[in-house]
């Protein structure tokens, strides 16, 4: 937007965007993917803020692309991170089932929450004021920020331009897609001129977006499995874009090995895991999520793939505790 000091930065996957708000004390909605820490220095730098004059991080919510790079700046320019509390008490306190990284075998590296954060608190960057406000449903502790000068919404993966967060009734509840409207009834009160999502471009009309938004979810209401299958899809392909593929050989064991996995085979589709590989494998393909390429199953999404170095690393939540950082 010409003349502001909130700066939209699109990314690839497997980070999802932020925004930072460049002003006296500046401020970045989510970090990206752990393996993207580098290119995340390059976009603010290249804006004109340094590292190390962060004054702080503020997380919509708890998953590995959006918090991959709380670890390497706490640890080396010691930026404060802020989170909803919910979701703060769990990273602080090293649960296992923090970010859901285990269940989703998403690779997330330790950090801690300085900030915790409730519906209604504010937060000051100098010239500006973001109102946090608590939209559950992608997960339970996800948050959007308004800012009411431009009129301008952070909203995480709540909604997107042409799609909405999928929902982990595993790890947040069956009740989410109620969350959610309840959440869309909230921000259809504001005025909101243009939007920031965590995927994809700006969201030009913020109002027909929640409006579609609306409308998905009451469809969802009646249609359980739709909601399963937004999920798999975007976990699977998600997986995919971590490992930068999948060979036809190694498939089998890797699925069977994941919760998420078991959880929608089992309890959305009712198919034994073995059953469910190939009924996935064809959805994936059909719909246009994924391709072969030479036996190798591909994300269709652009993406960047992380190096093979970093993705061994594997930290999950269970090991922070043992590597006693931060």
């Amino acid at each position: 937007m010409t003349n502001s000091n909130i700066i939209f930065l699109e990314r690839p996957f497997p980070s999802a965007n932020m925004v930072l708000i460049k002003d006296q004390l500046p401020v970045l909605i989510d970090t990206g993917f752990g393996s993207d820490v580098r290119e995340t220095e390059k976009l603010i730098k290249d804006v004109g803020v340094s590292p190390e004059k962060l004054h702080l991080f503020v997380n919509t919510h708890y998953h590995s692309d959006h918090v991959g790079g709380n670890h390497h700046f706490q640890k080396n320019y010691e930026v404060k991170i802020a989170a909803h509390t919910w979701e703060a008490d769990l990273i602080n306190s090293r649960d296992p089932e923090s970010c859901s990284a285990e269940w989703l075998d998403q690779p997330v590296e330790p950090y801690r929450v300085d900030r915790k954060l409730i519906h209604g608190d504010e937060i000051h960057t100098g010239s500006k004021t973001l109102q946090v406000l608590h939209t559950p449903g992608h997960t339970l502790g996800h948050i959007s920020l308004y800012e009411p000068e431009e009129e301008i919404l952070i909203c995480g993966d709540f909604f997107h331009q042409s799609d909405i967060g999928w929902l982990n009734i595993y790890r947040e509840g069956v009740s989410s897609i109620h969350r959610s409207l309840e959440s869309l009834e909230q921000l259809s009160k504001l005025s909101i001129q243009q939007a920031y999502s965590g995927h994809g471009s700006q969201i030009e009309n913020p109002m027909v977006a929640i409006d579609a938004a609306r409308k998905r979810f009451e469809k969802w209401l009646h249609t359980p499995e739709k909601v399963a299958w937004h999920a798999v899809k975007r976990i699977f392909a998600f997986t995919l874009i971590m490992k930068n593929g999948l060979a036809k050989e190694v498939i089998d064991d890797y699925l069977l090995s994941c919760g998420w996995f078991r959880d929608f085979a089992r309890y959305s589709f009712q198919y034994q895991p073995e059953e469910f590989i190939q009924v996935l494998l064809d959805e994936m393909t059909r719909s246009g999520a994924a391709k072969w390429v030479d036996h190798v199953l591909i994300a269709a999404a652009p993406y960047q793939a992380p190096a093979k170095e970093w993705l061994a690393r594997h930290t999950m939540p269970r090991d922070w505790q043992a590597l006693n950082t931060l």
